[in-house]
């Protein structure tokens, strides 16, 4: 059997929705919340603005403020990302919703649960062995490569260990590509 991979397939993991935010609710016990629409409320106060990214309980609808801008000055934003404020940019929404910085400064971790999707190629199984296969992350989906692989392949995460030689630990969640190699069962 040849070390070189006789095959070569491609994976792409997608977002299929923004995630839900783990935070706490003030109305109810419920912990989750979701952006629904995407939305931002701008306040003007003179030359400063107030941006809040606007969430809402998923079990008793509250409404509440994710502070993404503080008494910010008018001309500290660039003409594009005002108007993106104020026309409740979906991009932009994504973009700030998955802004480390901002889940750190409003307490909230994200849910992915459901959230992705892998679309993927058959792995061809009368071809030769071993089968090489790249993974591509579309959006920074923070997921695991065996939860990924096992997903793909149909195997168990044991099953996975035994069969997959990985560039990178198959049990941290990643944010970018990566590369894994199928040997054969056996």
């Amino acid at each position: 059997m040849s070390s070189q991979p006789h095959t070569v397939l491609r994976w792409f993991v997608r977002r299929t929705r923004l995630p839900l935010l783990t935070l706490p609710c003030l109305d109810c016990p419920s912990e989750s919340a979701t952006t629904g629409r995407g939305r931002f409320r701008v306040n003007a106060n003179r030359k400063l603005l107030d941006v809040w990214l606007l969430v809402r309980c998923v079990s008793c609808d509250r409404t509440r403020k994710l502070t993404v801008h503080e008494r910010t000055p008018v001309g500290a934003f660039e003409p594009a990302e005002l108007r993106g404020y104020r026309v409740n940019d979906p991009a932009l929404v994504a973009a700030r919703l998955l802004d480390p910085a901002l889940a750190r400064r409003c307490h909230f971790t994200l849910d992915w649960t459901d959230a992705w999707r892998l679309d993927t190629h058959p792995v061809p199984l009368d071809q030769g062995w071993p089968v090489r296969v790249e993974v591509v992350l579309d959006d920074p989906v923070p997921v695991r490569p065996d939860r990924i692989v096992a997903h793909g392949l149909g195997l168990t995460r044991p099953q996975v260990r035994r069969r997959v030689k990985s560039d990178r630990p198959l049990g941290r969640p990643t944010v970018s590509g990566f590369t894994f190699t199928l040997l054969a069962e056996g």
